[in-house]
């Protein structure tokens, strides 16, 4: 199956990755997680995104017996949050530039590795979920001073941001950022001015919630009516016409759609072969944006 490539971080990826955040719903079967990571490389994935905090380090596990050094597969994480087991969610902020180091070593030895290719600073500015109070408030530049120490030190390749803001991304630029992860879908596209200096920048953008509707009160692009209507004229899901829209979008739109489930992740994968005509993507376009701002604090 072939996928359209992008450049990242200086390499070449195919701009349908995968998301290991719903690999946690097979702690129980770890044989069959790795299955699916080991399928997805099959199916031509080579840009996969993690945390120390999925799976409570279950996905790292699984990725670390997965993917070979042979496969080329560029293997992100993140830092900002930390594992919570046992509390009220299942992380809890990790936002300090102390802790984000302690996390990027978390990283390095769940996933058995010397360097990670690209760690994202998971700030906590805007979309859907936490905001930051006491001592997590910290400043941007104190941050992004933790993590060049931390390219210039080899221990990591390159520096995403995500959840941040448009002004957040142009005070970082002078860091050399590779890739944004902002929540964003058909439905709640709050960002596209952010979303347009990354493209001008040559930065990938790679959201997260990519279909809308994780959290209770986001909305959700299979509810959309016209989906539907596009989907079924093309014999395709709702899902794979969120999907498709994305990439069509914009060039540097890089996905990440995450599942635990082999027929769903070769269906996500198929979205990135999806042509729409000009009417067509119109249409898709003239669907109304609705807001991302959910708080769970």
């Amino acid at each position: 199956m072939s996928t359209p490539t992008a450049s990242f971080a200086g390499r070449t990826v195919a701009r349908v990755g995968y998301g290991a955040a719903q690999l946690g719903r097979l702690g129980d079967h770890r044989a069959e997680a790795v299955a699916l990571v080991r399928r997805a490389v099959e199916l031509g994935v080579n840009h996969v995104d993690t945390a120390e905090f999925y799976g409570f380090g279950f996905a790292n596990a699984v990725i670390r017996e997965a993917v070979r050094p042979e496969d080329d597969v560029v293997v992100v994480t993140k830092v900002g949050a930390d594992p919570n087991p046992g509390g009220r969610l299942p992380l809890r902020m990790a936002q300090r530039p102390e802790q984000l180091r302690a996390s990027v070593e978390d990283n390095l030895r769940s996933l058995g590795v010397d360097r990670l290719p690209v760690v994202n600073l998971r700030r906590l500015d805007s979309g859907p979920g936490l905001r930051p109070e006491g001592d997590q408030v910290v400043d941007l530049d104190d941050q992004l001073a933790a993590m060049i120490t931390l390219r210039d030190e080899g221990k990591i390749g390159a520096i995403g941001l995500g959840s941040v803001t448009l002004d957040g991304l142009r005070r970082a630029l002078p860091a050399g950022i590779v890739c944004v992860q902002n929540a964003y879908s058909l439905v709640s596209r709050d960002d596209e001015d952010l979303l347009r200096l990354c493209a001008a920048e040559g930065i990938a953008w790679v959201p997260f919630f990519p279909l809308g509707g994780a959290f209770p009160g986001l909305p959700k692009v299979a509810e959309e009516p016209v989906v539907h209507t596009v989907a079924e004229s093309l014999g395709v899901t709702p899902a794979q016409v969120g999907l498709a829209w994305l990439l069509h979008h914009a060039p540097n739109v890089l996905l990440i759609p995450g599942t635990a489930d082999p027929g769903h992740l070769e269906a996500n994968m198929a979205a990135g072969e999806i042509a729409f005509d000009e009417a067509t993507l119109a249409v898709l376009d003239a669907v109304e944006s609705r807001s991302s701002e959910v708080s769970l604090g």
